[in-house]
């Protein structure tokens, strides 16, 4: 068994959902002790019970310690076995971070799945559906992974009951990516939304957007949109398009937050991207590291900012897996990444 102290590097949930995944697609048992301790409130809340959850019944694992707060797991999968799955946070946790813990083991797994979860689907803390849509999910396809997506209905904080679809194919032919540079600035796209509110709030998001983003003199592609909603919320998303890469960023209103404000939030972080010079946001590099681990060869990757949750999956790697990373770069610098990667155990 694995024993593993998952109080070092960024110390949070992240070491839980990934250590799952790689548990669940290497068949190897693991103990995880001192689960969130570097939270405010340490050990698992109910999002990760519910990846525990969730890992456990695509493995038909052996369980010990899922409870609220504990801060020891062990998990023992015994199989992987893609089938139909629906998983309800119940809260306004983000859906988008139980799906990143199960759709990488189903990817490798022994026939397709479809995927129900219901849950936060833009939330604080995670990446919004948008931000799967439009970055995550087109990169996957690039590496070979076969996963959509699709949106029945927003979840916001902090009601959640936003209802997501997806649909996973196990992948047989995999590439490495070498996203390495950027090119270019060719335009700026975006989507200012709203749920169950006026949807002049979301043209107040697009018109400031578009009034700071205007001096970068390349085409900016904004629209509007009113998303079906449990709850009442905005967000806004906007993705630089370089010749070689994308970065994407988002921001979420709240209560009493201008939409002005949500607009500057997105705004502010892209344009550090921008500035930065990498090829992709800090975000995508840290989701894209699992994934390239099971492909055989070297992926590259230019990161505008290296972040802490990198270093972390990079760290938790090794204790699965034969493979190699490199990242060079320091802590909130832009910085460039290498992997080589490992087949995948077949089904």
């Amino acid at each position: 068994m694995i024993e593993i102290d998952a109080s070092f590097g960024e110390g949070g949930g992240q070491i839980l959902r990934s250590a799952l995944a790689l548990s669940v697609i290497t068949g190897e048992a693991m103990r995880l002790t001192n689960i969130r301790a570097r939270r405010p409130q340490p050990g698992m809340k109910p999002q990760h019970l519910k990846a525990v959850e969730a890992a456990a019944q695509i493995s038909a694992a052996q369980v010990e310690g899922a409870t609220l707060g504990s801060q020891t797991l062990c998990f023992e999968p015994a199989g992987l076995h893609g089938g139909k799955y629906a998983f309800d946070i119940g809260t306004a946790g983000a859906v988008s971070l139980l799906l990143q813990t199960v759709y990488l083991p189903l990817s490798f797994a022994d026939g397709p799945s479809r995927l129900t979860l219901v849950g936060g689907t833009h939330v604080p803390w995670s990446p919004c559906y948008h931000y799967l849509q439009w970055q995550w999910l087109p990169y996957l396809a690039a590496a070979g992974y076969r996963v959509d997506c699709s949106l029945e209905r927003a979840g916001f904080y902090p009601r959640g009951g936003g209802l997501l679809h997806v649909n996973i194919v196990p992948s047989r032919h995999l590439s490495p990516l070498r996203i390495t540079e950027r090119g270019r600035l060719l335009r700026i796209r975006g989507l200012s939304g709203v749920g169950r509110l006026d949807r002049s709030i979301a043209e107040r998001q697009r018109k400031q957007a578009i009034d700071q983003l205007r001096e970068l003199a390349v085409p900016l592609e904004i629209e509007v949109a009113d998303v079906p909603a449990a709850s009442p919320g905005t967000f806004i998303v906007l993705q630089a398009e370089f010749e070689g890469g994308r970065c994407c960023a988002f921001a979420l209103g709240a209560r009493h937050k201008l939409a002005e404000k949500v607009a500057d939030e997105a705004v502010a972080e892209l344009r550090a991207d921008i500035v930065a010079g990498g090829a992709i946001d800090a975000w995508l590099a840290d989701q894209l590291l699992l994934p390239l681990a099971f492909i055989p060869g070297e992926s590259a990757l230019s990161v505008c900012r290296i972040s802490r949750h990198l270093r972390t999956n990079a760290e938790l790697l090794g204790y699965f897996l034969p493979v190699s990373v490199e990242i060079d770069g320091e802590i909130d610098q832009p910085g460039m990444v290498r992997l080589r990667g490992v087949a995948a155990p077949a089904p």
